[in-house]
């Protein structure tokens, strides 16, 4: 990890470093990806099962490629019972905190005779992408199936890549299963999205696409905005600590390295006014570092975008976390629900010692999909609003409406648009 002076100019030059880890930075494989929509665009499951055989090795068919009810059987006997008893408990705090975020239609009316309102929908059908590879995360099928299922959408399909033996993670069934999957489907990558953006023989068209992935599957998402909606382009994984001397060394190091081990490109910041803290955090990474499974990428991820920063005061401190917007913030300080007030930028914020990271990951309740790359500053966490839709409604009587329709066309004339004042003047030609 780099230690730094906090100046308007380091934060500046931190900000365009961590920028560089953007998906949108990756422009050498975007006629890849392009190339593999417009084949499953083009040919369907003709092209859905060849990149599958391709990239992951695998022969599906329209026979086989939807996961079956005895697959999941299997599933939940591979599983150890001890997990599936956690990824329950954890269920129900991540659907009890999403079911807060419910909303519901209104409407409002008038003594006049006019009625406005919003209708409030669920979309209809929705793609939940799921990573497959080298890591498994359950907790991320948990998290992007429950706020569809609390928002009341009607089909949620979930696609993930089978491994080399065809099957998918029994513990990623078993969680798509217990979160509310209606559709499971064995393929991946930027063939997965296209499938979804456009349907195929095998899987049908979607309204919106949500889900973390490589490279490929976050381009594909890019580039099938529009065909459908997603819910964001993610970036690699973040965690920004902000600390004083009152803080523990040890635990903000662990914090530190929780994100660090996700990704190469993975960053981890601390933010201190305590040189000496700073000292005994850099002290503790090391120590971590070298008893970690996961050594080799903490290495890489801490000397790429691992930082210390020292700053001269709290003020100074805050104002930077706010520039930097990470995707998950950490106060511990002295007064941490005070330091809280003032961040105005971050994706998830953990206050106090006792709130590390994880707690967020996997079991607090509160979605861990999250704005990464500076987009905390304009985007939210992954919420039940992100599965629905807003329709406006308005209702005027005829003796609403005539007694402002004058105003009407005036407004209309004054943009030379004559049809649109002629739409309301026609109703009441009768007062000429």
């Amino acid at each position: 990890m780099r230690t730094i002076k906090l100046t308007k100019e380091s934060t500046k030059n931190l900000l365009n470093d961590l920028l560089k880890r953007s998906p949108n930075n990756y422009g050498k494989f975007e006629a890849a990806v392009s190339e593999i929509l417009s084949e499953v665009k083009e040919k369907g499951d003709e092209a859905l099962f060849a990149y599958t055989e391709k990239f992951d090795k695998v022969k599906v068919t329209q026979e086989s490629i939807r996961v079956t009810d005895a697959e999941i059987e299997e599933a939940y006997k591979a599983v150890d019972p001890s997990l599936l008893d956690v990824i329950r408990k954890a269920l129900v705090n991540i659907r009890s905190y999403h079911e807060k975020q419910r909303q519901n239609s209104w409407f409002t009316s008038t003594e006049e005779g006019t009625m406005l309102g919003q209708k409030v929908t669920p979309l209809q059908r929705v793609g939940v992408y799921v990573p497959g590879g080298k890591a498994v995360y359950p907790s991320s099928v948990l998290m992007n199936i429950v706020p569809a299922k609390v928002a009341g959408v009607d089909r949620i399909v979930m696609t993930t890549p089978p491994g080399k033996d065809g099957k998918v993670n029994p513990s990623t069934l078993v969680a798509a299963k217990e979160a509310g999957a209606d559709e499971i489907y064995k393929v991946g990558g930027a063939q997965a999205i296209g499938a979804l953006a456009y349907g195929t023989e095998s899987i049908k068209k979607v309204d919106k696409i949500v889900g973390p992935g490589n490279i490929f599957v976050a381009l594909a998402k890019k580039a099938v905005y529009g065909y459908v909606s997603i819910d964001s382009i993610a970036g690699p994984s973040e965690i920004l600590v902000l600390a004083d001397d009152s803080a523990n060394p040890r635990y903000v190091a662990a914090d530190l390295l929780s994100q660090a081990e996700h990704d190469e490109l993975a960053s981890a910041i601390l933010i201190t006014t305590d040189a000496d803290f700073a000292k005994k955090v850099e002290k503790e990474v090391e120590g971590f570092v070298q008893v970690l499974s996961r050594k080799e990428i903490i290495e890489k991820s801490l000397d790429n975008f691992g930082y210390i920063l020292i700053a001269d005061s709290m003020e100074e401190a805050i104002e930077a976390a706010n520039e930097i917007a990470s995707e998950h913030m950490e106060i511990v300080t002295r007064n941490p629900f005070e330091v809280m007030t003032k961040i105005r930028n971050a994706g998830a914020i953990f206050i106090g010692e006792y709130s590390s990271e994880p707690l967020g990951d996997y079991f607090a309740g509160p979605n861990h999909v999250l704005p990464t790359n500076g987009t905390a500053k304009f985007f939210s966490a992954l919420s039940v609003d992100d599965f629905i839709k807003k329709s406006s409604i308005v209702y005027y009587s005829k003796a609403a409406l005539q007694s402002i329709h004058k105003d009407i066309e005036q407004f209309a004339k004054s943009e030379q648009l004559t049809a649109h004042a002629n739409s309301i003047a026609v109703r009441f030609e009768e007062e000429k």
